[in-house]
């Protein structure tokens, strides 16, 4: 019992971690970046500068970095499951996400603090940066949505079934 339990307490961390982070990334694609492509080139500049210098703080990383870490606990721990393969999609899905981080998002960050024209930078950064945040929006909610099956699936098998009888049925 206690290791089905600390494995739905890990499971539930996981779909929470993840979470947080499909929430940071569709924020920036509902609000954020719209709010910024209405503002001038040297402000747009500044303000994302500022938030990719204090976006980088313990809190934010807990949940970027805990949900694929939780995942992958977690994913371990249901290898004989039912739910194994909810987890490890969800794994896949988050990869995915690290992916894009390290391979696009941070280059073009990088190539954001560089000292240049703001127009300039600009131009090479906001589309690219908004299609690749979008690419992680939705794998880490395909992430967050195979992890909610997992626990439907752990919450189900976790309970005995009992017949309700005649009156029970309707």
């Amino acid at each position: 019992m206690t290791e089905t339990r600390n494995s739905g307490l890990v499971l539930c961390a996981a779909t929470i971690t993840m979470g947080l982070s499909a929430g940071v990334f569709y924020i920036f694609a509902c609000a954020v970046m719209p709010a910024l492509a209405r503002s001038d080139d040297r402000t747009y500049v500044e303000v994302m500068r500022n938030i990719n210098t204090v976006i980088q703080n313990p809190v934010f990383f807990l949940g970027f970095l805990g949900a694929p870490a939780l995942t992958g606990l977690a994913a371990w721990q249901s290898r004989r499951t039912p739910s194994r393969r909810w987890v490890w999609a969800a794994l896949a899905a988050y990869v995915l996400v690290l992916f894009v981080t390290v391979a696009f998002s941070i280059p073009l960050n990088n190539a954001l603090a560089a000292k240049g024209d703001p127009s300039a930078l600009r131009e090479r950064f906001e589309g690219p940066w908004v299609a690749w945040n979008a690419v992680r929006a939705v794998a880490a909610t395909v992430g967050v949505g195979c992890l909610t099956r997992a626990l439907t699936r752990v919450r189900a098998t976790a309970r005995p079934r009992t017949d309700p009888g005649p009156a029970g049925r309707g």
